[in-house]
Parts: structure tokens; C-alpha cells; sequence
């Protein structure tokens, strides 16, 4: 059980911390979400770490609706709007939460 609580702390977290700094860099260059996704693709360093966090979000989604499809699960269905409009920081461990309780 608390490994559960673990999860869902961790995917607070993930929730928390990364949107600080969206939001920080956001109200110094402008509430534009055009320019933050730009920001994104600046230089290679940061375009591979995009596309690493948008293939682990594809991998996951994937996992979810597999796993949903098999274990009859329907909440954990939120863990993907989660990880698009988050992160995976927030999306995976909110996802490891729902699975985790209790059957």
C-alpha cells in the first residue's frame, strides 16, 4: 500500500515541478504555447529529449489501452490525457496508481 501512495506522490510531482518551469518560461517570453513548443526545437540537444519524452508518451498509450482492454480498468484511461497535457513525469506514475490498487 505504500508503494501505491508512492505513485501517486511521484505523479503529483511530475505534475508540479515540470509545469514551474513551463509557466516560468512563459511569463518572462510571453504566454504564446506556440513559442514554448518552439523553445522545444531550439537545438539538438533539446529536440532529441522532445522526441525521446514523445515516443515514451506513444509507448505508454499504448501500454494503457492494452493493459485497459485486458484488466477492465476504465480509470486508468485519465492517465493519457495526463501524460499529453502534463508529461510523462505525471502520466506514468498516475498510471502505475491506478493499477496498483487494489482488486
Amino acid at each position: 500500500m505504500r508503494l501505491r501512495h508512492l505513485w501517486l506522490a511521484l505523479s503529483l510531482w511530475g505534475a508540479v515541478h515540470p509545469m514551474y518551469y513551463f509557466l516560468s518560461y512563459m511569463a518572462a517570453n510571453g504566454w504564446s504555447l506556440s513559442q514554448l513548443i518552439d523553445a522545444w526545437y531550439v537545438n539538438d540537444s533539446t529536440r532529441g529529449l522532445t522526441w525521446d519524452l514523445t515516443i515514451t508518451a506513444v509507448v505508454l498509450t499504448l501500454w494503457i489501452l492494452a493493459e485497459v482492454a485486458v484488466r477492465r480498468n476504465w480509470p486508468a484511461l485519465l492517465a493519457i490525457p495526463a501524460t499529453f497535457c502534463i508529461g510523462v513525469s505525471c502520466g506514468l506514475p498516475l498510471y502505475l496508481w491506478f493499477r496498483s490498487r487494489p482488486v
